[in-house]
């Protein structure tokens, strides 16, 4: 018992001088504009494991109290006065305009069913939003589904579709329709040949992974628990419940799974469970998901079982045996694995028997990174990174494993190099390769498995992108601080000139693995095109070379992705790429710990910090709705030593008084339900009350906005165009000065 009061915090003494909260009585000014100041500190002490934690700003976790809305309000206010009063913002925002005019329609999400019907989104010259649409075969004419600006003007809220999953017999289409930046709205469906609704709306959709049977009869989704809005928050999102809708008997209650319902599995309340039907047996495959947990679980059952909501579920494969990636076709199972294989191994179960002590491998662990495995009818393709670009093989369906212990592996030949990603159908023999870099626009490409022979896909009228000056990539290796050498991928024009005075961005990420792929952007043209360098740190914590990267910064060792990025901006110090006045460092969501903490360590390597969406506050992060599912990655204060961690990654807790930080403009959607918006304004509380006024800290708040999900366009282009701006302001270019009268 004591171990369990060690950590809850015995002492939780609030030290408040006043009842309620004082608003503000001084503000701080910049560029002619008065800043509130944070309002007064309220002190909170909490004691974990022997070590005192002060949080005086615990009362800004209360969003909906008058005080702090009203100081909201007048921080996003006084944030949007300043950006307005840089002169150069508007010229930045133009070239985005600009850029989006010219380049062309944007298609997106491409997905092909039975009939050769293609279903895509599409957003057109001058639209905020993307449009769904249908063609039959790909010269066919174009049909709209669904137009999200018709809700927009009808509610007066922006709307967007953040999903859409047409039935495998093409005829039925379902969709998920949110509004205001929220993760968190409605599924539709409807008849594609009429768009008219086949049941009335489903309500309570938080990434509702649909899944339909084989014949179009019904579909599998996950919902959020009725009465979820009314819970504490971090039971908000426990227990997502897996539906099935039988669209003969449309029922959107039908629950069937969800971690209380099947206790026999010991799942905890923040699993979330993905059923849906095995092809060619009478099994339902259910992949377990462990919140942002990368290592997935998997069992089978009948069908008519989990239907019946008395599945007997049998283990196929467990979280320990470390499966990334699983997909099913030609009578097997395809798992994508790092167990003993750090950069990935491809195996093959047959259906139904799926024993994973029988599993042949169908492609070991090499040198390169193993990145994602798709089925076509007639084949499997994997892509492997090799350095910057990626590569795309090809197994034959069915194929036999041989002696060596492996199947017979075909290098695609590519028609250019780049990042490759690969949609692929088990109906369909052809597959569509996309492939883009840094500096290259993306194409597509319709491959036939038999021949390997690409033809270019334009679903759209093809427009290459116009190119005020050459642009070039590289990418180089960075001694850390531990000697590990950390990839980064330099932008710049060929003709920049490396005198230590360019204008330059530092971005990092560094968290569930994820990699920051090459691709092409309007944002990070714009900023080389005007003479600055963008530079992508691939931390650790990320997963550009592999699982064994990702564990290297996460949990206890996740202070190497900050490091690792204070050793990237003093490589380019060094390397008279820029220098300290002229560096600005960015990240967004898990990014914020990249940025806050490199800030709070070494302030004096940068002029200039943007964190958006960020979590800043680690040692309250899972207090957060959508904290619990975090614990697999950044620990928990239950733990001793990832309580350790926790606060030493935590840059609210790392700001110290009357240091002089990097100006920081905190980016913000209110309505941001994976990351709460007072992980921003605790943040931004605590950064500007140590510097009393020494240098701008803003609080850019968008209230149409969540996580970036569903923004449109215009949001997109607005929001690039501040931080650009402030940016330049911050490293004194003139042109961003602002005239203050």
């Amino acid at each position: 018992m004591r171990q369990f009061f060690k950590w809850i915090g015995l002492l939780s003494v609030a030290l408040l001088a006043f009842n309620g909260h004082a608003q503000s009585t001084s503000a701080y000014r910049f560029a002619g504009v008065e800043v509130p100041a944070p309002l007064p500190a309220q002190n909170v002490q909490d004691v974990y494991w022997g070590k005192t934690v002060d949080d005086p700003y615990r009362f800004l976790e209360q969003v909906k109290d008058p005080a702090v809305v009203s100081w909201m309000r007048g921080q996003a206010d006084a944030s949007d006065a300043i950006l307005k009063r840089l002169p150069g913002r508007q010229s930045i925002f133009n070239t985005l305009k600009e850029k989006d005019s010219v380049g062309g329609t944007v298609i997106s999400g491409i997905q092909r069913t039975a009939g050769n019907r293609w279903f895509y989104l599409k957003r057109q010259q001058g639209q905020s939003q993307a449009t769904l649409v249908l063609r039959d075969g790909v010269s066919g004419e174009e049909k709209l589904l669904v137009d999200p600006e018709l809700l927009t003007k009808e509610k007066g809220k922006p709307h967007a579709i953040q999903s859409f999953h047409p039935s495998p017999d093409g005829k039925l289409m379902a969709y998920g329709m949110h509004a205001s930046g929220s993760e968190i709205g409605n599924m539709y469906v409807i008849d594609v040949a009429t768009g008219q609704a086949v049941i009335p709306p489903i309500d309570r959709i938080r990434f509702a992974g649909v899944s339909w049977r084989e014949n179009s009869s019904g579909l599998f989704f996950s919902r959020l628990r009725p009465g979820y809005e009314n819970m504490k928050s971090t039971e908000r999102f426990a227990d997502t419940g897996r539906y099935y809708l039988d669209l003969k008997q449309p029922n959107p209650d039908h629950l069937i799974f969800n971690a209380s319902m099947y206790p026999q599995l010991k799942l905890p309340s923040f699993a979330t469970g993905g059923i849906s039907e095995l092809p060619g047996s009478d099994l339902a495959a259910m992949v377990i998901y462990f919140g942002v947990d990368r290592r997935l679980a998997m069992y089978v059952a009948k069908m008519d079982d989990v239907l019946a909501g008395k599945a007997q579920w049998r283990e196929v494969f467990k979280q320990s045996d470390d499966v990334r990636e699983v997909d099913a076709g030609h009578g097997f199972v395809y798992l994508r694995s790092a167990l003993n294989a750090p950069r990935f191994k491809v195996l093959r179960l047959k259906v139904p028997e799926l024993n994973l002590s029988q599993a042949e491998i169908l492609l070991p662990e090499s040198e390169g990174v193993l990145r994602s495995i798709s089925i076509s009818k007639d084949a499997l393709f994997v892509t492997r990174r090799e350095g910057v670009n990626t590569s795309l093989l090809k197994i034959t369906a069915g194929g036999n494993v041989g002696a060596n212990g492996s199947a017979p592996v075909q290098k695609v030949s590519l028609p250019l190099e780049g990042n490759v990603a690969v949609i692929a159908n088990p109906e369909h023999s052809e597959l569509v390769v996309a492939i883009s870099s840094w500096t290259q626009a993306l194409r597509r490409y319709v491959v036939s498995a038999n021949s390997a022979q690409f033809v270019r896909l334009n679903l759209a009228p093809p427009v290459e992108p116009v190119q005020k000056v050459e642009i070039v990539s590289r990418e180089v290796m960075v001694p850390s601080h531990d000697g590990v050498r950390v990839p980064v991928s330099i932008i710049m024009r060929a003709d920049a000139v490396l005198n230590g005075q360019n204008p330059t961005i530092l971005y990092g990420y560094g968290a569930y693995g994820t990699t920051e792929e090459p691709g092409r952007s309007a944002g990070v043209i714009t900023w080389v095109e005007r003479g600055g360098i963008y530079a992508f740190a691939h931390v650790r914590g990320g997963g550009s070379l592999g699982s064994q990267w990702h564990e290297a910064g996460h949990k206890t060792t996740k202070y190497n992705t900050w490091k690792d990025g204070i050793a990237a901006a003093e490589w380019l110090i060094s390397n008279g790429y820029t220098r300290a006045s002229k560096l600005g460092i960015y990240g967004g969501s898990a990014g914020g710990i990249f940025v806050g903490r490199a800030i709070t360590e070494r302030p004096d390597l940068f002029a200039v910090a943007v964190p958006s969406v960020p979590v800043l506050d680690m040692v309250r992060s899972e207090q957060r709705a959508n904290g619990v599912a975090n614990i697999p990655e950044y620990g928990t204060v239950k733990v001793e030593a990832e309580f350790h961690a926790l606060l030493r990654n935590s840059s609210y807790h790392s700001v110290k008084d009357s240091v002089r930080y990097p100006a920081t403009m905190l980016m913000h959607g209110v309505n941001d339900s994976r990351v709460d918006v007072w992980q921003s304004l605790k943040f931004a509380s605590r950064l500007a009350d140590a510097q009393k006024g020494a240098q701008p800290v803003l609080l850019r708040l968008d209230y149409e906005a969540g996580h970036g999900a569903g923004s449109g366009s215009e949001q997109a282009m607005q929001r690039t165009a501040d931080l650009q701006a402030f940016m330049l302001w911050q490293m004194g270019e003139a042109e961003f000065q602002p005239v203050v009268r």
